[in-house]
């Protein structure tokens, strides 16, 4: 008897994740696939294919194959499933893998088939699609299936989903494309516009990463920068501190924290009594960014924690869904 694997996948814009049921995570690798120009050989998956990114000649492209969260590349997402279940070995000469994947709570039927047809392409023998939010929310630890209201702010890569939840589903969500890739751009503007210096995407993200804050004042750290300077066309490098990250991202934080109103605003008066004694659990990866979890509660009024595994959060709760299969989505 051949027992197929369930496998929990974390579709993510920046980073793919994967769980495997009875072994735990098993994969943290960027969602980045490297190709041959020519004859779109795979030639690097994951950690080897970022290392390439803007670093590549003219023949080799790095792509990344997810952009806002779904899928904007469908051949090299397919390559980049296969890749990992290959390497990871879930898929047997007689077993194939059930998948259950999770997507931002407001995608479109067209772009949720897409990431089901992308896993039954890839070797899935049932495939089942839950909303990351709610996933989220399971892989922070949240008692979800109780009538009392959680709330569940998670900052990825690509997308932002805000959503509360009762009784085991979504009650009220919002998903914008406002994150972490965001913000790395924010930060390249800023300094080309400030310095007329030009960084790449790399360098935003070690930027946001090493100082970055999202509250003003917070902290205090600067960093030596080094980009090609706009006008000599010569490198050169600034020195850059962490006020102005804040101030390169505030637009994109406003947004969140306009989002986070919307949802709010929307959300039946009970649950919202809940939420302000409960607060506010944050995921993602955004939610490391200095200072974030200070910038809500002082805009929301409402006490905001980050969660401890903010990183894993999603693909920890596609563990604990694999658990209880009856209860997810095959829609």
């Amino acid at each position: 008897m051949f027992f197929s694997k369930q496998v929990g996948i974390d579709l993510g814009t920046a980073n793919m994740l994967i769980y495997v049921k009875g072994e735990g995570v098993v994969l943290d690798e960027p969602s980045v696939v490297a190709l041959d120009a020519e004859t779109k050989k795979c030639l690097a998956v994951g950690t080897e294919a970022k290392a390439m990114l803007g670093r590549t000649p003219g023949r080799v492209l790095a792509i990344r194959p997810l952009k806002d969260g779904v899928i904007a590349d469908f051949e090299v997402t397919e390559i980049m499933l296969n890749h990992f279940i290959r390497k990871l070995k879930l898929k047997g000469m007689f077993s194939r893998p059930e998948i259950l994947i999770c997507c931002p709570s407001n995608i479109t039927s067209v772009e949720r088939n897409a990431i089901r047809d992308a896993a039954y392409r890839a070797g899935a023998k049932k495939v089942y699609i839950e909303e990351e939010p709610k996933v989220a929310a399971i892989g922070a630890g949240l008692d979800i299936s109780k009538p009392t209201g959680n709330m569940v702010l998670d900052i990825g890569g690509g997308t932002t989903d805000v959503a509360i939840l009762s009784l085991g589903e979504i009650v009220t969500s919002t998903s914008l494309k406002v994150a972490g890739d965001r913000m790395d751009r924010d930060i390249i503007k800023y300094v080309k516009d400030s310095y007329k210096l030009l960084i790449g995407d790399r360098t935003a993200e070690e930027i946001k990463k090493k100082i970055g804050t999202a509250w003003k004042g917070s902290r205090s750290d600067t960093m030596d920068v080094s980009g090609r300077d706009l006008v000599t066309g010569l490198p050169h490098s600034i020195t850059i501190n962490s006020d102005e990250t804040e101030l390169a991202m505030r637009e994109s934080l406003q947004d969140i924290v306009r989002a986070c109103r919307t949802v709010l605003e929307q959300t039946p008066p009970e649950l919202s009594a809940d939420i302000i004694t409960r607060g506010i659990v944050l995921t993602g990866g955004g939610a490391l960014l200095h200072g974030m979890d200070q910038l809500l509660t002082n805009e929301l009024n409402i006490p905001v924690y980050v969660a401890e595994n903010a990183l894993r959060c999603v693909v920890e709760g596609t563990g604990i869904m694999l658990e209880n299969l009856h209860l997810a989505n095959r829609r």
